[in-house]
């Protein structure tokens, strides 16, 4: 399916590698020039250069945490008029919440509810003005199931929910779209429990560790980054006008429910 976004500008947030990397990957084979970010320059320099070397696009890499405001001013230096935008950045480490003093509740805030709003603020005004603007944010499947020790991610995301729910619809009629991706088990390095990040697995202990964690899942394995991608570009394409202020699991089934 052609997506109508070729030559389309997109800032993807934290797509080094993982869920955004997937995203970033999907965007550029429908044609979009690419601003990449990652807090990892190599890493990052190594996706630039594979989306560059596979698809032909444009890619401008910004290495930085997607928190900091010169980062952010640096990625709208480098698309200041984005089609596009994919709002993504790590949430906080597992962590008892009686662990959580006032300032790492305030960082968990900071980077997963208010960072994306932020740069929502810096391009909605431009993509109205223009008739075409496709926002997507990578939350996570916590907002609807409470995961114990993800309390202060589960809530910065729940509270990003809640205030772009209104947002989303006060810009539809200008043709832009707010929606949210909620990830639930994805073959990341998140799940990969003490592999530091583009280590190698060894082939057995990684298919122990996909079946005990797929178990629970109906679609019986993990989701992918590549996958994830796709569904992504296909929120920011031409054809999902009509599709807003939605938050979509992607998760195999795991999330039970009939509406």
């Amino acid at each position: 399916m052609d997506l109508g976004i070729r030559g389309k500008n997109a800032i993807v947030c934290a797509s080094s590698r993982g869920l955004g990397r997937g995203c970033a990957l999907a965007l550029a084979e429908a044609g979009c020039n690419l601003v990449v970010n990652g807090r990892d320059a190599a890493v990052l320099a190594r996706t630039a250069a594979e989306i560059r070397d596979r698809f032909g696009v444009e890619v401008t890499e910004i290495a930085g945490d997607v928190s900091d405001p010169i980062v952010q001013k640096d990625l709208l230096a480098a698309a200041p008029a984005p089609d596009i935008l994919v709002n993504n950045n790590g949430g906080p480490p597992f962590r008892e919440f009686r662990q959580l003093d006032r300032q790492k509740m305030l960082d968990g805030v900071t980077n997963n509810m208010i960072t994306p709003i932020e740069l929502i603020q810096a391009v909605i005004d431009g993509m109205a003005e223009r008739g075409f603007g496709r926002i997507v944010n990578i939350t996570s499947l916590s907002v609807y199931v409470p995961i114990s020790g993800l309390d202060l991610s589960s809530g910065a995301r729940a509270g990003l929910t809640s205030f772009l729910a209104g947002v989303a619809r006060t810009v539809a009629h200008r043709n832009v779209t707010i929606n949210n991706l909620l990830p639930g088990k994805l073959d990341t390095d998140r799940l990969r429990g003490g592999l530091k990040p583009g280590e190698i697995e060894p082939e057995q202990a990684a298919r122990e560790r996909k079946a005990r964690i797929s178990a629970d899942i109906p679609a019986k394995r993990l989701g992918t980054p590549e996958e994830f991608g796709q569904i992504c570009a296909f929120l920011c394409s031409v054809h999902a006008g009509y599709l807003t202020g939605q938050n979509i699991p992607v998760d195999g089934g795991l999330y039970v429910s009939a509406f």
